[in-house]
């Protein structure tokens, strides 16, 4: 699943294309907005939150979507479209006056209606830590609140931060020398928060370095622990170990670690 470092980036690359711009054609192929033509309407802003994307229109209304497992994004030039093959799975098609086209695909996530209902669908969301507001203190006061939770766990709960998966929950365990599973309520939740929020900033916004955690963008080498079961941990040596679900996380992951750089505590 992309995570909100990937979703930022993207909402970037679609304001370059969209935004300011009035839509010759809008269209949501999904069964909930089948009816909805957004021909005419200017596009405002592109906003995240966590792995979130909304865009605003110009009328006060707002298009919701997440990626998933599944979806993705794709900006076309005037004049160009998409592969025949790939129509059916469009869900979402923006085509700007004299402009570009995006398409949404197979993206399993389209809400369209209000502006404030679509911020409300987002409202359980912990703080971002790609926002210029970004509240650490809320973050840090989140993450002790968990109590005997593993932090794995913890790190993946949209709802203590927003943005963090799978790769980065891993890397920050790795990174802080924490074991998977050690409670929450047990790490230097200040410390920690500090480096996913620059760790975060650094891939998303510094060319080259999206969800490089090691400074080597070398093939096998640039994740200390996300998926490298059974290779050496590229600090000690020791063979990295893999489990296949988190226990408490709300959907089934692979957890990695280093027994060596992260002893069970």
């Amino acid at each position: 699943m992309p995570e909100g470092d990937t979703v930022f980036v993207l909402a970037a690359r679609l304001r370059r294309a969209l935004d300011g711009a009035s839509l010759r054609a809008g269209r949501l192929q999904v069964p909930a907005h089948a009816v909805e033509n957004l021909a005419g309407r200017t596009v405002v802003a592109h906003r995240t939150h966590g792995k979130h994307l909304l865009t605003d229109f110009d009328d006060g209304t707002t298009l919701h979507t997440h990626l998933r497992m599944s979806g993705s994004w794709t900006v076309v030039r005037a004049g160009r479209s998409i592969p025949q093959r790939v129509r059916p799975d469009v869900r979402v098609r923006l085509a700007v006056v004299d402009g570009p086209t995006a398409y949404g695909i197979l993206l399993p996530v389209v809400d369209y209606g209000y502006t404030r209902e679509m911020n409300a669908l987002i409202a359980h969301l912990g703080p971002d830590p790609l926002h210029s507001t970004f509240d650490a203190e809320r973050g840090v006061a989140n993450i002790a609140a968990q109590g005997r939770r593993p932090i794995i766990a913890t790190l993946l709960d949209q709802r203590v931060i927003a943005g963090p998966g799978n790769l980065w929950a891993n890397e920050l365990c790795l990174l802080r020398g924490l074991w998977p599973w050690t409670p929450s309520g047990d790490v230097d939740a200040q410390r920690l928060v500090a480096l996913l929020e620059r760790a975060m900033r650094h891939s998303a916004t510094v060319p080259g370095a999206m969800q490089v955690t090691t400074g080597d963008t070398r093939r096998g080498r640039a994740h200390w622990v996300a998926g490298r079961a059974g290779k050496p941990c590229l600090r000690c040596g020791t063979s990295i170990r893999v489990v296949a679900e988190v226990d408490g996380a709300p959907d089934r992951r692979r957890t990695w670690w280093c027994p060596s750089c992260q002893p069970e505590q």
